[in-house]
């Protein structure tokens, strides 16, 4: 018998809605569903792990892989390079493994340019007031950094609507239900 292919689903979301503690504990009760690598030109922080948080490499070794076509979405954030190889989606898929990526709207749209059957799903802010508090509880950027965040968040809303799915993370537990079922309904 055949091995059934995986299904890729690529989550997307503004800064302060949550994603990261979704994809958490969705990752915790689905150890079978992978979360993909991204290669990056940036420099390692305390603790990470090369193969394992990233990919690192330089950035002439990623503009090789840009110029070879090798990623199935890549971009540019504050002078660094992030990207998600085609070739090891394409592997883990074909052993037949569930794979997430967590990436920015326009690298969610590139992919399903390419990937048709991937699967978006984007979580939204209860609203851009809560995403705001949220963002400003943080304590952990000035005011010009908040009010770009904001910005971009109208930019990703906007986005949202060429997406399968969107949760709105107002109950943790809610949209954590929410988005296991998307991940089951495959």
């Amino acid at each position: 018998m055949e091995k059934q292919k995986g299904k890729l689903f690529v989550i997307s979301g503004s800064s302060g809605v949550g994603k990261g503690t979704l994809l958490k504990l969705l990752l915790q009760n689905n150890p079978h569903i992978n979360l993909s690598i991204s290669v990056t030109t940036r420099h390692p922080r305390r603790g990470e792990i090369d193969g394992v948080n990233y990919f690192f490499t330089t950035e002439e070794d990623f503009l090789n892989s840009v110029e070879n076509n090798e990623f199935l979405e890549w971009a540019e954030f504050n002078g660094n390079f992030y990207g998600t190889k085609q070739a090891y989606v394409e592997k883990t898929l074909a052993k037949g493994e569930d794979l997430i990526l967590e990436i920015e709207t326009r690298g969610a749209l590139q992919i399903k340019q390419k990937l048709a059957d991937a699967i978006l799903i984007f979580i939204l802010p209860p609203s851009i007031e809560e995403l705001e508090k949220r963002l400003r509880g943080r304590n952990t950027e000035d005011e010009t950094a908040i009010r770009n965040r904001l910005k971009e968040a109208f930019r990703e809303i906007e986005c949202s609507k060429d997406y399968d799915y969107r949760i709105v993370n107002d109950n943790l537990e809610k949209a954590l239900e929410e988005l296991q079922s998307i991940i089951s309904y495959k």
